[in-house]
């Protein structure tokens, strides 16, 4: 099942599929993890629970270290473009393929991973806000 239209397009799709087929929509893997976080936070007191609340958006709003190495690596290439020129140009070497497609990649891997943390605390701020939310209409 390829889509490019992203992870929302793709849990319809798995959505869709197993409704057509009869199962139970709680045999899906990304509703299993949702229930098992939810069900994880619901043994949580609510004070320990608006904590961790605050260190999820902390961690969502956070710059952390990936969009720093990713915005300081180039000023790093820059500082010693002359010696990495020399190494990379030296006598017709193709070791600047190798090098561009290595920084490429690696610049790749660190944004997707960057937003793949992003979404998930995302995900726990939503749910724990439900929860805190559910218990202070329940008091």
């Amino acid at each position: 099942m390829f889509s490019l239209r992203g992870d929302a397009h793709k849990i319809y799709l798995k959505l869709k599929r197993v409704s057509n087929f009869g199962h139970s929509f709680k045999s899906i893997q990304e509703i299993k993890q949702i229930e098992e976080i939810q069900s994880f936070y619901h043994s949580i007191d609510s004070p320990t629970l608006k904590k961790i609340y605050f260190c999820m958006i902390k961690e969502k709003n956070g710059s952390g270290i990936i969009p720093i190495l990713i915005s300081s690596g180039p000023w790093l290439l820059l500082l010693f473009s002359k010696q990495l020129q020399d190494i990379l140009f030296k006598d017709g070497s193709l070791l600047w393929v190798f090098f561009i497609f290595a920084y490429i990649l690696l610049i790749t891997i660190s944004v997707i991973l960057h937003f793949i943390e992003r979404s998930w605390a995302s995900v726990h701020i939503e749910i724990i806000q439900e929860i805190l939310n559910e218990r202070k209409e329940q008091s």
